[in-house]
């Protein structure tokens, strides 16, 4: 279906809101093709400063990543690559008069940095991502923390280290809850964070912190209300997932329905009580909340703007969605696109493409989306997933080193995405030198 706005006119303001996987990949190629000749003139709104690939949130956590060696500072990248950036977190919009409404952006110590703002656009562009769904669960908000963000990874390693600290130099025996990690949601960001924990959990208290027994003290358990854990993987690939985090001795719960989270642990539907010091909820996804029929624009359950096949909103032409915040058709298939990276990504590739037919004066194609299957890392221990489905007709379940490879390969496809292959190769063996020279977990 053509798009109303086809045949660009020179000077043609694209707004992008959203800096994750999809948004940023878009801006980049936007801003290389057309921003820098000054052919269209692109803007991307992100509330944050840096950037980091969502999917690693649960490294960040677990401290076995150093945000600051993989973090992309929008500021300096806009500059390099033909968009700008404008900081604020998106609050509102007047399709009538096609401007973005934009909170004012406040300090650390709630000073004023940039006021409240509108910004024009020709085209909008929606990448909002996704947050997890409490389902008003109750105590989520007040004694549960989750992983959204940069800010959220980095707020739980603090909790995680500070625990650590209090337990080695405390004299009386520990209370029930200390040194236990309650996740709930065994989907693949909990899944990851109980693995990752299992290992870096152990490495810190290694640094002298020998009032902590890890084998004794520090208990992870995995609560997932389904029926097995990584419910979205095969049945084989779940019971396997299951056996090796025993084997690293967490504890996993299936059919386990929370019904409240306490200050010091969760308590489940059937009534059992789970001391905890730290609660992570991993369960559920949504849309943001402001975008629940926004200015007119048909939103789902979860908050999520509908889009047609071509990515466009069904209420505005002008306006599309990509990524976890896009309900998007998967065409051929009586069925939704997954809120995956892949999806984002993948996504924010035909997008681009769009605009190179806009440019010509030709009709919009329709999204098709490509399942090359799931991964999920269990750290160094191991990696499951399946791959390739969308290719084969099937799915090819894998495991190991394989897997592993197919997994980092993904960060990689972003990281090139971003820079390039000159800087991706020398960021990384930046990174392997660095690692050389210093622990292997975040201790600070």
């Amino acid at each position: 279906m053509p798009h109303a706005g086809t045949h660009l006119e020179p000077g043609h303001r694209v707004v992008i809101v959203g800096g994750g996987a999809g948004g940023l990949e878009l801006a980049t190629r936007l801003g290389d093709k057309y921003g820098r000749k000054g052919v269209l003139d692109i803007s991307l709104v992100e509330r944050d400063r840096t950037h980091v690939w969502k999917p690693k949130l649960h490294e960040i956590a677990a401290g076995s990543m150093d945000m600051s060696a993989h973090e992309v500072n929008y500021l300096a990248h806009s500059h390099w690559h033909g968009y700008r950036y404008r900081i604020g977190e998106m609050i509102g919009l007047d399709r009538a008069r096609r401007e973005v409404h934009v909170a004012p952006f406040l300090d650390s110590e709630g000073r004023e940095v940039t006021p409240e703002r509108v910004i024009g656009y020709d085209t909008l562009v929606l990448s909002i991502g996704s947050q997890s769904n409490d389902f008003g669960t109750p105590g989520v908000k007040d004694f549960a923390m989750k992983l959204e963000s940069q800010a959220d990874a980095a707020r739980f390693h603090e909790a995680l280290i500070n625990a650590c600290i209090r337990a080695h130099v405390q004299q009386a025996p520990l209370r029930p809850e200390q040194m236990k990690v309650v996740i709930i949601g065994a989907g693949a960001t909990g899944v990851e964070l109980a693995a990752e924990l299992h290992r870096t959990t152990r490495e810190v208290v290694a640094y002298g912190l020998d009032g902590v027994d890890p084998g004794k003290d520090i208990k992870i358990t995995l609560l997932e209300a389904a029926e097995r854990v990584l419910p979205s993987l095969p049945p084989r690939l779940s019971a396997a997932t299951e056996q090796l985090l025993g084997q690293l001795g967490v504890q996993t719960l299936t059919r386990a329905k929370v019904a409240r989270v306490a200050p010091d642990g969760v308590e489940l539907a059937d009534g059992r009580a789970i001391p905890a010091e730290i609660v992570v909820w991993a369960a559920g996804v949504k849309a943001p909340e402001f975008l629940k029929d926004i200015d007119g624009l048909e939103t789902n359950r979860i908050n999520q703007l509908v889009v047609r096949p071509t990515l466009q909103t069904t209420r505005d032409e002008a306006i599309f969605a990509l990524g976890d915040c896009a309900a998007c058709p998967w065409v051929g298939r009586d069925a939704m696109v997954p809120p995956r990276a892949q999806a984002a990504q993948q996504q924010a590739s035909h997008l681009f493409a769009q605009f190179g037919r806009r440019m010509a004066g030709e009709p919009l194609q329709d999204y098709q989306y490509r399942d090359f299957g799931s991964l999920v890392s269990l750290g160094k221990f191991s990696t499951v997933g399946n791959m390739m489905g969308g290719l084969i007709g099937g799915s090819m379940m894998i495991e190991g080193i394989f897997a592993r490879i197919m997994y980092l390969s993904l960060y990689k496809m972003h990281e090139l995405a971003l820079h390039g292959a000159a800087k991706a190769a020398l960021d990384s063996i930046a990174r392997l030198i660095t690692r050389r020279t210093e622990p292997h977990v975040k201790l600070h």
